[in-house]
């Protein structure tokens, strides 16, 4: 139940944050593409609009009749109106004198009621699209008398050697249209995307939580194995004490071949005889070695560990390294350590760890279970 909510609050994570940055990238793309969109369409329509003034210029120049040039030019634009981006022309009056709506024609169409320009100038992409979005003055687009128009003038060209004028129109409601589309497309693009990035990333969590489950799970396994040794090692520590006691209420415990029962240490210059069973442990540092007592008194011995060793009774002590000599009595606690390795804590307290390499352990075990 709890890894059911852990995945379910990932999902629910993993969503949140895929769809809070898809939003705000969303949206800047989208802007990035409408940008891009309009700035083609106003680069297209503005380069229309001379190509067809110099068009008109040059039928004007070669005799055809202003007439005939207009009669002309409407056939060529009529209905275009449907498009994202037509053209129109107008006299210098702003009286509509071709349109591709021809109910217009005649009509009167002032540039300062439509036509899209900034202070500085022209109009660009970025000034156009912040009047798409917002209909409204901003990024240096004026607001307009008649905000519902079909479409917006945003260039205009003269033609030579004529009092008319050629008008680019941008259709709004066409190029709103494909921006309404483009928008859907990458919300529906993203939306499948973001669904798929959170499913596969939520199924690729479970699979690498069940590996490290599996092995957290092996590892534990292990790790209580190697607990209940301990246990069972500390058990048989506070057994073999009690065998020792019981055994010295009922009859003191033999020494083996040279076993001592005193050696003889140094305390400052004193010559200090010390009884082998008030010994904790003995090591051996900068070439000197000490004897420490049960109740922590500290001489030393000119005498080196393997000598020692050698004249204590096996039974009550142990050699755990190269350093160190424990007397049964003074162990107080077995904690596994490293790699199948042991620590041993005494009492009283030893200045440096304990170690029992993993390669004696077994001897220490034996030795415990004697």
């Amino acid at each position: 139940m709890k890894k059911d909510k852990l995945y379910l609050f990932t999902f629910m994570s993993l969503l949140f944050i895929v769809f809070a940055v898809g939003y705000f990238s969303m949206n800047y793309l989208i802007d990035t593409n409408t940008e891009q969109l309009l700035e083609i369409q106003m680069e297209s329509s503005k380069r229309e609009a001379r190509e067809f003034s110099s068009m008109i210029s040059s039928q004007i120049s070669s005799g055809i009749s202003e007439n005939e040039v207009i009669k002309n030019i409407q056939t060529s634009i009529e209905k275009t109106d449907n498009e994202t981006g037509f053209l129109c022309m107008f006299d210098w009056s702003g009286k509509e004198i071709c349109h591709p709506n021809i109910e217009k024609i005649g009509k009167y169409t002032l540039p300062k009621e439509s036509f899209i320009s900034t202070i500085s100038g022209d109009a660009t992409s970025k000034d156009f699209h912040s009047y798409l979005k917002n209909k409204k003055e901003g990024g240096g687009i004026r607001t307009f008398s008649e905000k519902n128009r079909a479409s917006e003038i945003i260039y205009v060209y003269p033609v030579k050697n004529t009092d008319w004028i050629i008008a680019a129109h941008a259709n709004t409601q066409k190029i709103e249209e494909q921006i309404s589309a483009v928008k859907k497309n990458f919300i529906i693009v993203y939306s499948v995307t973001g669904a798929l990035i959170v499913i596969l990333s939520l199924i690729t969590v479970r699979l690498i939580g069940s590996h490290y489950e599996k092995i957290l799970e092996l590892k534990n396994e292990k790790l209580s194995d190697e607990v209940l040794s301990l246990s069972k090692l500390n058990y048989a520590l506070i057994n073999y004490k009690n065998k020792i006691k019981t055994a010295e209420t009922i009859e003191p415990i033999q020494t083996e071949g040279n076993s001592k029962q005193r050696i003889l240490t140094y305390s400052k210059n004193e010559l200090v005889p010390t009884l082998v069973e008030q010994i904790a442990y003995v090591y051996t540092e900068n070439t000197i070695t000490y004897v420490i007592s049960v109740d922590n008194k500290k001489s030393t011995s000119n005498s080196s560990l393997d000598e020692l060793y050698n004249d204590f009774n096996k039974t009550l002590f142990f050699r755990a390294n190269r350093q160190y000599i424990l007397s049964i009595n003074a162990i107080d606690k077995i904690i596994r350590y490293g790699n199948n390795q042991l620590k041993i804590e005494v009492q009283p307290k030893a200045q440096i760890d304990i170690i029992i390499s993993k390669n004696k352990a077994s001897e220490f075990k034996a030795w415990l279970n004697n």
